[in-house]
C-alpha cells in the first residue's frame, strides 16, 4: 500500500506515519497490487478526523472518513468502513469488471459474520423514479440560490460563461461545493 499522508492542524511525525503505514498494510492482502491512497490526518476538537480516499484501476473510488479521540482509532475505523464498502458492493464490482484491483477470494463468510452486511447491498440497483429537469444558463451564485429555494442538496445547471453543465451541493459543513467535469 502506498499511502501518500498528509496532515492538517498536526504535524505527522515518524511515528504517526509509521503506524499509518502499518495499520493500512492489512488491506494489501484485498487487493491484486499495489494501490495507491491519500490519507489525511487532521486534529479537531479534542479528537482527531481520519480521510481516506482510495482510486482503484478502471473506475471506483472508495473513500472513508471517522473521528476518534486517538489518531490510531480514527485509522481503524477507516480501514475497517473501506472493507465494508468493498464487501458491500462486491457484486457490482465483479460484474462491472473492477476485480483487475480488488482480490474477492479474502472476502470469506467470516468477513461476513465479523461486518454483518447486508445482503440486500448485493442486488441490482433499482432507479425508482427518472426526473428530465431543464438546465437554465446561470452562474453559481444564481444556482446556490435556486437550490436553497428548492430546499434540494445539490442542484445542477448549465454555467452561462462556459455553458457547460455543473452541480452545485450543500456540504456537512454548511458552505458549498461545486463539481466541474473533467475533459
Amino acid at each position: 500500500m502506498k499511502i501518500n499522508l498528509k496532515g492538517k492542524n498536526i504535524d505527522i511525525t515518524n511515528d504517526i506515519k509509521y503506524e499509518a503505514e502499518r495499520k493500512y498494510d492489512r488491506l494489501d492482502k484485498y487487493f491484486s497490487k499495489e494501490e495507491e491512497m491519500n490519507l489525511l490526518i487532521s486534529k479537531e476538537g479534542n479528537g482527531f478526523k481520519s480521510e481516506v480516499t482510495m482510486y482503484l484501476d478502471k473506475g471506483p473510488i472508495l473513500r472513508a472518513e471517522a473521528y476518534d479521540e486517538n489518531y490510531l482509532n480514527a485509522i481503524d475505523k477507516t480501514i475497517d468502513a473501506l472493507v465494508r464498502q468493498i464487501r458491500k458492493h462486491k457484486t457490482r464490482l465483479t460484474k462491472n469488471r473492477h476485480q483487475d484491483s480488488i482480490r474477492f477470494e479474502n472476502f470469506n463468510e467470516a468477513f461476513d459474520d465479523e461486518y454483518k452486511i447486508d445482503q440486500a447491498y448485493d442486488d441490482e440497483i433499482n432507479i425508482a423514479r427518472i426526473k428530465n429537469i431543464p438546465l437554465k444558463p446561470m452562474n453559481t451564485e444564481e444556482a446556490v440560490m435556486q437550490m436553497e429555494l428548492l430546499g434540494h442538496d445539490f442542484f445542477v445547471f448549465y454555467d452561462q460563461e462556459e455553458m457547460d453543465v455543473r452541480v452545485v451541493y450543500k456540504r456537512r459543513k454548511g458552505d458549498y461545493g461545486l463539481i466541474v467535469p473533467a475533459r
